[in-house]
């Protein structure tokens, strides 16, 4: 009997560890490409005969006029706003929604959830107008503001639900010993939804992180560019392409993304696993 659990156990295993190099090839290919010359790219091996580690130093210093260290400190700072902005908007708007009543909220909420219903690319042009007659084009505060406003309606969204599961006895001993709703929310409400607050703050960095689009319509000036921008001008330069200096920026580009998601792991999972279970 024990040797037959050992033996499925063992064949679960392996099954298990087939399915995972083959997920992870992608990633394997991707780092030993990025140690080949362009004469090695189209062979099928993995790890290229002759690892080029130089293509790191050399893709990195690529640009004429900035090395990618300018491009990242962008990206770090466009990055450290938009966080700020959605962790301190985001459970601000929540709580109002989850937690006051005002004139016409279930209409505001409702309008609000029908944005998630409506295409990007419809507000694409509108919102480049205004931002052009506003003179923020080629800067970074198109790319922040809409995080100081609530941080998107998919975030409030997921606070409220978290924020709803939080017994309302806790708000009435409070208002009963003189707190006001600030203070509701200050003390209470704000330490009990971390969990959810780490996915927004998480997802808003990701998503930031990757908006290579948005990058790409706001930013036109060098000294403006992010990681994502920098990397789409590297394959449009005038000269060949060298394929294993991009792909180990590019490689070195994902590593803060990874480093959030899995320092951040235990309350982005709590978060997303106890949002919208009621107390």
């Amino acid at each position: 009997m024990t040797f037959a659990i050992r033996r499925g156990s063992l064949r679960y295993h392996i099954i298990l560890l087939v399915f995972s190099f083959l997920m992870m090839y992608p990633v394997f290919w991707w780092v030993g490409a990025s140690l080949k010359t362009n004469a090695e790219m189209p062979l099928p091996t993995i790890w290229p005969s002759k690892p080029m580690w130089e293509n790191f130093y050399n893709g990195w210093t690529s640009f004429p006029s900035f090395t990618f260290t300018r491009f990242f400190g962008n990206t770090l700072w466009l990055e450290f706003w938009c966080v700020l902005g959605a962790a301190i908007t985001t459970p601000l708007v929540a709580y109002g929604f989850a937690r006051i009543n005002f004139k016409l909220k279930g209409l505001m909420f409702g309008l609000l959830m029908m944005t998630l219903m409506l295409p990007g690319q419809v507000t694409i042009v509108p919102q480049y107008i205004m931002y052009n007659k506003l003179e923020m084009v080629d800067s970074f505060l198109p790319l922040i503001l809409p995080h100081f406003f609530g941080g998107g309606a998919f975030f409030v969204f997921l606070m409220v639900q978290f924020i709803r599961g939080i017994p309302r006895e806790l708000d009435e001993s409070a208002k009963i010993d003189g707190c006001s709703s600030l203070g509701i929310f200050l003390r209470i409400i704000l330490p009990l939804v971390k969990p959810a607050l780490v996915t927004v703050i998480v997802y808003t960095f990701l998503w930031s992180w990757d908006d290579f689009f948005g990058q790409l319509l706001y930013l036109s000036s060098a000294e403006h560019y992010t990681v994502s921008v920098a990397l789409r001008v590297f394959i449009d330069s005038e000269y060949k392409v060298e394929w294993g200096q991009l792909l180990a920026v590019s490689l070195v580009s994902v590593i803060p993304s990874i480093l959030v998601f899995f320092v951040a792991q235990k309350h982005f999972v709590e978060g997303i696993s106890t949002t919208g279970i009621k107390g």
